[in-house]
């Protein structure tokens, strides 16, 4: 049979097409998920004296994703609402009629799709990681090459006080190295899922297993998953736990994206992306792509994970809805965070810093940038309350006058003998920013 997999194009998703998430979370890569845990099923029942080793060899031979045809599984699942019920009958045919009784035996139809769905995840955030990685080390290197790149600090879209670029991409890395462990955490976490009919693992007994927890944890461990402490087909911590560190991890390279977007708008351009995207009607434009996509999937990660979320009020023993609309939403957010993560990883990397326009438009508040340290500088000498309304009055006329703050107190008598040249230098106000960059830095 030819294998079909009709979501692979991505063409009205170019922020995770062409990624290792496309691929490994595609319908070829998810049947292969669920082929996988089959054969680890009858593996595991071989292990325990319960099934033929030969059964185990013949049910891992045929479970190969290229015999199967993905369009025709999808088509039969709608008469079971899933599909693992047709590929049941198909992977249990291509076995043979010696050993095809042991396909899925004592399993449920959620026991595979559970334990598939960790096994396409476990497999998509590992280029995640990978992508995290690399974005990490270059956030890094631009931390230590801008240490003491000076730079206006922003506050509700307006200049504050003085900050460092260096700060600012350890905060990035920050970020990144949250998702990371977050990331990790959850990864290492996830389990297989094996309960049978009702999560009581009866019919396992009725096939002669005498040790329940051996056979889980023979079945998790063929598939390199962690070992549930109960079957949980309606405590679905699991896939809340994966959809929060998904959801964060697209909010954190958000927050990257977010700042690159303001600061290489044109007429700030204090950063650019390496290399641009172009435009079909204005040739001169190189737009920030990656930014773009970035931003674009840390706005939808909420609204996917809060479907997942709203899955965990589950009825009975298995729902009826609550775990089907986990399928679609999830693989989503795996794609989403995949694609972000590679377009973090290229937009870290290929980032240009413009240091002199940082420092270029540290003026262009005329000196106000620096206001609150001269307010505290002034007030041991004219006394909080007069500096305060000294420095409001004169701040009005370095916009009227187009005067540097500076040059307007430098005019004042009664300031005539003190020294205002460092506390008015921008490059001097940048409080512990140097030493919060390094203190970042020491994180791995």
């Amino acid at each position: 049979m030819t294998s079909v997999d009709p979501d692979g194009t991505g063409l009205l998703a170019p922020g995770w097409t062409g990624s290792p998430a496309a691929s490994a979370t595609s319908d070829t890569a998810y049947l292969q998920a669920l082929l996988d845990a089959e054969a680890a099923l009858t593996h595991a029942q071989a292990a325990q004296g319960l099934a033929p080793a030969a059964a185990a060899s013949a049910v891992t031979e045929a479970a190969d994703a290229a015999r199967f045809d993905v369009r025709s599984l999808a088509e039969r699942a709608r008469g079971g609402g899933n599909p693992v019920i047709p590929l049941v009958a198909d992977l249990t045919k291509a076995v043979g009629e010696e050993y095809g009784p042991y396909v899925h035996r004592g399993a449920t139809s959620q026991d595979i799709m559970d334990t598939a769905t960790m096994l396409v995840a476990v497999r998509t955030l590992a280029p995640v990681l990978a992508d995290l990685a690399r974005a990490e080390r270059a956030l890094a290197r631009l931390a230590t090459e801008h240490r003491d790149t000076v730079m206006p600090g922003r506050t509700l879209t307006q200049h504050a006080v003085p900050t460092t670029f260096g700060l600012k991409a350890a905060g990035w890395r920050s970020l990144v190295l949250d998702a990371r462990d977050r990331t990790v955490r959850v990864r290492d976490g996830l389990p297989a899922q094996l309960g049978g009919a009702a999560g009581t693992l009866a019919a396992f007994t009725v096939y002669g297993a005498e040790d329940t927890e051996a056979l889980t944890a023979a079945f998790a461990h063929r598939l390199g998953l962690a070992v549930p402490t109960l079957p949980w087909h309606t405590l679905r911590t699991p896939i809340a736990d994966l959809a929060g560190c998904l959801a964060f991890t697209a909010g954190a390279l958000g927050k990257l994206a977010a700042d690159v977007l303001v600061l290489g708008r044109t007429e700030i351009a204090e950063v650019a992306e390496g290399s641009g995207g172009g435009s079909s009607a204005m040739p001169h434009k190189a737009n920030p792509v990656r930014s773009t996509l970035v931003a674009a999937a840390a706005r939808r990660a909420p609204q996917l994970a809060a479907t997942l979320y709203g899955s965990l009020a589950a009825e009975d023993e298995r729902p009826a809805g609550a775990w089907h609309a986990e399928w679609e939403p999830l693989r989503d957010l795996l794609r989403l965070v995949g694609g972000a993560a590679r377009d973090a990883a290229e937009l870290t990397e290929g980032l240009r810093v413009h240091a002199d326009t940082m420092r270029e438009h540290l003026g262009l508040t005329h000196g106000l940038i620096v206001s609150e340290r001269l307010s505290a500088e002034l007030a041991s000498v004219l006394g909080r309350a007069r500096a305060k309304s000294l420095l409001t009055r004169l701040a009005e006329r370095t916009y009227t006058e187009g005067r540097p703050l500076g040059e307007l107190l430098a005019e004042e008598p009664e300031l005539k003998d003190v020294d205002l040249d460092e506390p008015s230098d921008p490059a001097r106000y940048t409080g512990a920013a140097a030493l919060l960059t390094d203190r970042a830095l020491e994180r791995r």
